[in-house]
C-alpha cells in the first residue's frame, strides 16, 4: 500500500487508555509474517513482527515494528533498558549498561561507549527516558493524547494518526525553503506534535505517589560536543577507531554486503572499511556519469584495482556493478513513485528517488543483506568557511592566513570578506534576517555567518511567505544557536540537515526490503571530530585532512590523494527537461496550491521553460517534494481497525 510507515516504535504511558492505543496503531503490511528470536530476558512478546515490551503492570510501554532495524531489550526488576539500531546488542552489553546507572546521567556515561546508531528507550524508578542521535539521524517525537497523555515515537505520522493531529500549514511552508535552520528544522509538519532537539533527550516521568496527575514530558539535553583541543595525529586515531567501530555495528558478521562506490573519497572510505569487517562477498556499485569530464568512475576503478591488489587470503570476494549512465533515471523521474514512502517530512531529496531506487534495487539484486553509504562525509569532514568566524577569536593570523586561500579559490573579495570576519551579531539576530525578499546571495558572498541566507522562491503566494517570515520572527525571540561558536553551530546544523535528508534512503531501503546505512553519522564520529583542533581539522589547501589521515593504513595512499568531487547538476538540469510532462502534472490539481502556498499557474509556465534563468537561480526541488509528500500523506493509511487490549473492567480504571 502507497504511503505505510514500514518502520516505528511507539512509547506509551502506564494506563489502560494507553493500552488501549496499542491496539490502534497502523500495521504495515510488509511486517505480516516477520520472523523473530525467542525472547529470553524479560517481559515482551513478539506476534507478526510487532515486539512489545511490557511495563511492570504487564501494560504495553514500547511497542516497535521494525523491518530491518534489531530490537534488544533488558529488564532487571523494574528498570528496563531497549535499544533499536542496525544490530542486536548481547544482553551482556545491555546489562553492563543497565545495571549501575541510578539515573539518565549515569545511564548516558554507559552508553557513550556504544557504537551504532541506536533510539534509546529506557525506564529507570519508573520514568521513561527516550532519545535519539546527537547526529540527528535517529530523532523523537511526541504527541499528548487526549486520553493516554504523552506518547513518543520515532515517526510524526504515527502520533498524527492516533492523535487526529491535523497539517501545520506555517511547517510546510518552511518547507519550501531550499535550507531550514535550527531552530526552524525541529517543526513537525502537524499540529500538536513536537520532536525533541538532537542532543537532547525526552523524560516521561510518572505520577507521585498518592496523586493522580501525571508530570508532562520535559527535555534534558545529554551530548555536548568537545572541546576542539587534539592534534590531528591523535584525532585521526580515534576518527579511524570510531569508523572501524559503527561500520562493525551494522555490518559484522553478514556475509554479503553492498556498497555505494561513487568513487569519492566518503565511499571509498566505507568501501575499505567495510572490506576490514570480513564478510564472504562485498559487491561494490558505481552509477556511471553522462558527463564525459567527470571523474568519479575512473577513481572508482582505482579504488577496485587497488582493493583487489591489497587482498589478503581471506579478503571477500570482490564484485564491482558499474550501472551504464544510460540507465540512470534523471532527475525528477518517475515522480508518481515517491508515494512509496510516507517520511516524517517533504524532503528535498524526493527529486532523485528513482535514482536511488535503481542503485539500490540493483545492490538488492546482488544478494546483499546490507548496504553502506557514505553519505555524512561532506558535512563532517569537509568544514564550511564559517569556522574560520571562530578560529579567529583566538588565533587571527592563522584564521587570515586560511581564509587567504579560500578568498583565491572562491572569488571572495578582500574588503565583504574582512567586514563578514568582524561582524559580531547575535544568532537571534541572524534568525530575523534569514529568510529576506532581497535577490539570492552571489556566489562570491563571504559565507561567515550563522548560516545561508536565502530569499523565498518567486512561486511562493503572498500567503506562504507570510507565513514563513512570520516563523522566523517567532523563532529569532527566543532562538538559541546549537553551540555558542558559530563555527562549531554551522558543522554540526549542516551534520543534521544531512542526517535528517537521509531518511529518505532509508525507507527507500526498507521498501525494497534491503537495510541502507550511512555509518559515518555516527556519534562517536562526529564526537572526534569536532575534538580535533579547528585549523588542523580544515584547510584551504588540503582535502578533508582528517579523514585522510584517519583512513591511512587502510585505504591505499593513491586513493587517499583525491582533490576532486563531481557533481550531478548537469543531470538535474536535464531532467526538469525531460520530465517537464510530469512535473507539469503536479501543479494540475496542486496539493500545496490548495492550501494557499504555491501560485500553480507560476510553477505550469515553468514547467513548460526548463531552462528558465528563474530555475537558474531557484531549485525547484523543494516544492516538488512538499507537493508529492503532501500526495501520499492524504491516504497514508486505510480506516483503522482497532484490536480491542483491555478487559472491561480494566477500561473503566
Amino acid at each position: 500500500m502507497p504511503g505505510q510507515l514500514r518502520d516505528y516504535f511507539v512509547v506509551l504511558p502506564d494506563n489502560a487508555a494507553g493500552a488501549a492505543v496499542a491496539g490502534q496503531l497502523p500495521v504495515p503490511e510488509a511486517a505480516a509474517g516477520r520472523s523473530s528470536a525467542p525472547d529470553a530476558t524479560g517481559p515482551a512478546r513478539e506476534v507478526d513482527g510487532t515486539l512489545t515490551v511490557a511495563q511492570p503492570s504487564g501494560r504495553p510501554w514500547v511497542v516497535a515494528r521494525p523491518l530491518v532495524r534489531e530490537v534488544s531489550h533488558l529488564a532487571r526488576g523494574e528498570d528496563a533498558l531497549v535499544l533499536i539500531g542496525p544490530d542486536r546488542v548481547p544482553d551482556a552489553v545491555l546489562a553492563g549498561i543497565l545495571e549501575g546507572a541510578r539515573d539518565r546521567t549515569g545511564l548516558e556515561r554507559r552508553l557513550a561507549r556504544l557504537p551504532g546508531l541506536y533510539h534509546v528507550v529506557a525506564r529507570l524508578s519508573g520514568d521513561s527516558w527516550i532519545r535519539g542521535t546527537a547526529t540527528g539521524l535517529r530523532r523523537i517525537y511526541h504527541a499528548r493524547h487526549p486520553a493516554a497523555g504523552t506518547i513518543a515515537s520515532d515517526r510524526p505520522a504515527v502520533l498524527a494518526r492516533l492523535t487526529g493531529a491535523p497539517l501545520d500549514d506555517s511547517a510546510l511552508a518552511l518547507r519550501l525553503l531550499d535550507f531550514l535552520p535550527h531552530p526552524l528544522s525541529r517543526r513537525p509538519v502537524w499540529r500538536g506534535v513536537h520532536e525533541t532537539g538532537a542532543g537532547y533527550g525526552l523524560a516521561l516521568p510518572v505520577a507521585a505517589p498518592g496523586t493522580a496527575a501525571v508530570p508532562g514530558p520535559t527535555e534534558h539535553r545529554w551530548w555536548e560536543p568537545p572541546p576542539g583541543e587534539l592534534p590531528l595525529a591523535e584525532g585521526a586515531r580515534r576518527v579511524g577507531e570510531a569508523i572501524a567501530a559503527s561500520v562493525r555495528a551494522h555490518v559484522g558478521g553478514l556475509d554479503r554486503i553492498s556498497c555505494e562506490l561513487s568513487g569519492g573519497l566518503d565511499s571509498t572510505v566505507l568501501a575499505f572499511a567495510a572490506r576490514e569487517t570480513g564478510p564472504a562477498s562485498l559487491s561494490l556499485l558505481t552509477v556511471a556519469a553522462r558527463d564525459r569530464y567527470s571523474e568519479d568512475e575512473t577513481w572508482a576503478r582505482r579504488a577496485v584495482e587497488a582493493a583487489r591488489n591489497t587482498a589478503a587470503s581471506t579478503a571477500p570476494v570482490l564484485d564491482h556493478h558499474v550501472i551504464p549512465a544510460a540507465d540512470a533515471p534523471y532527475f525528477y523521474a518517475d515522480l508518481a513513485s515517491t508515494a512509496a514512502e510516507l517520511n516524517d517530512e517533504p524532503l528535498p531529496v524526493a527529486p532523485g528517488r528513482a535514482r536511488a531506487e535503481l542503485l539500490l534495487g540493483r545492490a538488492r539484486a546482488t544478494g546483499s543483506r546490507y548496504h553502506l553509504t557514505g553519505y555524512g562525509g561532506d558535512e563532517i569532514f569537509l568544514g564550511l568557511p564559517h569556522a574560520y568566524q571562530d578560529l579567529f577569536h583566538g588565533n587571527p593570523f592563522t584564521a587570515w592566513s586560511h581564509l587567504g586561500g579560500l578568498r583565491h579559490q572562491l572569488g571572495w573579495p578582500l574588503l565583504p570578506t574582512l567586514k563578514a570576519l568582524l561582524d559580531r551579531s547575535a544568532f537571534p539576530r541572524w534568525i530575523a534576517g534569514a529568510v529576506t525578499a532581497a535577490p539570492q546571495p552571489v556566489a562570491r558572498t563571504p559565507l561567515l555567518s550563522w548560516g545561508v541566507r536565502q530569499s523565498p522562491h518567486p512561486w511562493l503566494t503572498e500567503h506562504a511567505r507570510t507565513l514563513i517570515a512570520e516563523e522566523f520572527r517567532a523563532a529569532a525571540e527566543h532562538a538559541e544557536p546549537i553551540d555558542p561558536w558559530r563555527g562549531r553551530h554551522v558543522d554540526i546544523d549542516g551534520v543534521r540537515m544531512g542526517a535528517r535528508h537521509f531518511q529518505a534512503m532509508e525507507d527507500i531501503g526498507m521498501t525494497l526490503g534491503l537495510p541502507v546505512a550511512a555509518p559515518l553519522y555516527d556519534d562517536r564520529i562526529l564526537e572526534a571530530t569536532l575534538a580535533v583542533r579547528l585549523p588542523e581539522r580544515i584547510s584551504p589547501w588540503r582535502y578533508k585532512p582528517l579523514l585522510v589521515e584517519a583512513m591511512r593504513g587502510v585505504v591505499p595512499d593513491a586513493l587517499l590523494a583525491r582533490t576532486t568531487k563531481d557533481h550531478m547538476s548537469s543531470d538535474e538540469h536535464q531532467g526538469l527537461r525531460e520530465h517537464a510532462p510530469e512535473i507539469a502534472e503536479l501543479w494540475t490539481g496542486s496539493r500545496l496550491a490548495e492550501h494557499g502556498l504555491v501560485d500553480s499557474r507560476h510553477l505550469l509556465r515553468l514547467a513548460a521553460e526548463p531552462f528558465s534563468p528563474v530555475l537558474v537561480e531557484h531549485s525547484i526541488s523543494s516544492t516538488v517534494a512538499g507537493e508529492t509528500w503532501l500526495r501520499t500523506a492524504e491516504n497514508a493509511w486505510p480506516t483503522p481497525q482497532s484490536t480491542p487490549t483491555t478487559t472491561p473492567s480494566e477500561a473503566s480504571l
